[in-house]
């Protein structure tokens, strides 16, 4: 017998109803017509699948046996439906996020526990393996979001805003530079630089200051955590650049000093890069509005 999904229905509207003319109804034909369909059903099957002296009708236990598969799948078909109908109207999908900031990590985290709480059928992610090819994989749509300071123009992705930052240098308290009041290009090549474990080209020191300078820092120390960074550079073991408000929280400490990078100082913006139909889905709209209010909260904190 070839089933599909009309046959299930039918037999599952009958063994509730009792009769074909409730099930007709229910099923959106005329009596005549599901009477024809259940014919040719048994025809396709070989055997009756009702006892039709039965008042209600009974179903027979070839009836039975194609009940409980009905039972079992249709659920499961109502349910992708439904799925469905939830992805085309933005409640649900799927939000997997790249970084090509190291330290936003301590930000992200908090604005995809609320997310996920508001949008519990959206599948989330965040994809840290993808640090270093973040915006193809978005164009590959292996990624959803990229969190960039460096936007390239890319068919199809667009670039919203989150927030703007300072990236600051850290230094030991005492450090000649603290007299200085600021740090420019010049001054790394005598220091020995901690940063994240990613390509120079992602680095705010690097891509905006120290390679166009064409300085080379004397020594290089590459840290995963940023609180390890910190320790290090109270330390005496280098110093470090991460972003104003990173290292906001460690405004206090009286082991650590903070300078500007160049007189006047540098300033970078933070973005959300997704793919531009994205941007027509709720819950995308969401997470942005989160991501700016929780980034507002970081450069108000101090």
């Amino acid at each position: 017998m070839h089933l599909d999904l009309r046959h299930l229905r039918t037999i599952a509207a009958i063994h509730e109803h009792g009769g074909l003319g409730r099930a007709a109804e229910v099923l959106n034909l005329t009596q005549s017509a599901l009477s024809h369909q259940l014919k040719a059903m048994e025809a396709q099957a070989g055997v009756p699948l009702v006892v039709r002296r039965a008042r209600p009708l009974r179903l027979t236990a070839a009836g039975l046996r194609l009940l409980r598969t009905a039972e079992a799948v249709l659920p499961l078909i109502a349910n992708a439906e439904a799925e469905f109908r939830d992805v085309e109207k933005g409640r649900a999908g799927r939000l997997h996020v790249a970084m090509e900031c190291h330290a936003c990590f301590d930000w992200l985290l908090p604005v995809m526990d609320r997310f996920r709480r508001n949008w519990p059928d959206v599948d989330i992610d965040i994809r840290a393996g993808l640090a270093f090819q973040a915006l193809p994989a978005l164009v590959r749509e292996t990624a959803d979001l990229v969190i960039t300071s460096d936007p390239e123009p890319l068919e199809g992705i667009t670039y919203q805003p989150l927030f703007d930052y300072a990236p600051t240098l850290v230094v030991p308290a005492g450090h000649p530079l603290v007299a200085k009041g600021y740090a420019e290009a010049a001054d790394f090549a005598d220091l020995t630089l901690i940063h994240y474990p990613m390509d120079r080209a992602r680095l705010d020191i690097f891509s905006h200051l120290l390679t166009p300078a064409k300085v080379e820092p004397a020594a290089l120390r590459e840290v995963e955590q940023t609180a390890v960074a910190l320790m290090l550079v109270a330390a005496g073991r280098g110093v470090t650049v991460m972003p104003d408000w990173v290292v906001r929280r460690e405004a206090a400490n009286p082991e650590l000093a903070f300078l500007p990078m160049t007189r006047t100082g540098l300033r970078r913006r933070m973005y959300a890069a997704l793919r531009t139909e994205a941007l027509a889905l709720p819950y995308m709209a969401h997470f942005l509005r989160l991501a700016r209010t929780d980034s507002l909260q970081l450069q108000s904190s101090d």
